[in-house]
């Protein structure tokens, strides 16, 4: 569970809060970045991660940010889920974010909280990583960009804005989340896809311990020369490993509903 006390930071700018990290890291005060708090709760009652200090980044102008041009859209980390999905900019991210827990929750998880947490499913990352958007990454050295699939946050750094080109943003697109039973609760998989220019792209949240995006299975998804069955079978065979096998499901039937899924998705955006 959480101390009783906790030290609580405000910064207002980039630079202040990585230099704070690290001040109270050197300091043994156990510091974590704060914008939505959903996820430190959550851990904390688990006894997983107790932070001794809290360094809110939502006074942060950058971590804020909201904003569409004619070429991208660039959303702040600290942005709350329902937030994006009222501006509505980008549907795929709005069908998938509503999936994640509850109206009530997604007024606090943030869509950097839920990309860069510890908890494994990450949904929200998958539109982005379909739309190949990228990422400014603040740390000691500075700000930097990097294509979202290669976003890997080492202590102390911090998730600033993603950006994604408008381009992407209307394509024909498909998404599912399948739960082994109820309507609430952690998904078994959750799961999108878009259609550009002829080919399929898919992205996965739940089926491995990390959100991906496998151009091999989109490869053989996109094969127009395959019958739907064998692009999907041959699509199969290049699904990342490990495949989670847990309490909410075995490999297998995983991946039994991994086929089901990518044959609903090919039926969709190609009208067959």
């Amino acid at each position: 569970m959480l101390p009783a006390y906790v030290e609580y930071y405000r910064p207002a700018k980039l630079r202040e809060a990585v230099e704070l990290f690290q001040k109270l890291k050197q300091a043994n005060k156990e510091p974590m970045y704060w914008s939505g708090g959903t996820e430190i709760l959550t851990l904390g009652r688990l006894n997983i991660d107790t932070p001794r200090s809290i360094i809110d980044i939502k006074g942060i102008p950058e971590m804020m940010v909201l904003e569409k041009t004619s070429r991208f859209l660039k959303v702040g980390a600290a942005i709350p889920l329902t937030t994006l999905e009222e501006e509505n900019s980008f549907p795929l991210l709005t069908e998938v974010s509503r999936g994640i827990a509850d109206r009530t929750a997604r007024n606090k998880i943030t869509i950097g909280g839920n990309i860069s947490g510890k908890i494994f499913y990450r949904e929200a990352v998958l539109p982005f990583l379909l739309a190949d958007s990228h990422v400014v990454i603040a740390d000691l050295q500075g700000v930097k960009e990097v294509p979202i699939n290669e976003l890997k946050l080492e202590e102390g750094q911090l998730l600033v804005t993603i950006q994604t080109d408008t381009d992407f943003l209307q394509l024909p697109f498909t998404a599912q989340k399948i739960r082994k039973q109820w309507e609430t609760g952690y998904p078994l998989i959750t799961a999108a896809a878009v259609k550009t220019a002829g080919r399929i792209r898919a992205a996965f949240s739940g089926l491995s311990p990390f959100p991906f995006r496998s151009l091999e299975m989109e490869k053989e998804l996109s094969s127009l020369d395959e019958t739907l069955e064998n692009r999907v079978d041959r699509a199969l065979e290049h699904v990342p490993e490990p495949i989670l096998d847990d309490i909410e499901g075995s490999r297998e039937y995983r991946l039994f509903v991994l086929r089901n899924l990518l044959m609903d998705f090919l039926h969709e955006l190609e009208g067959a």
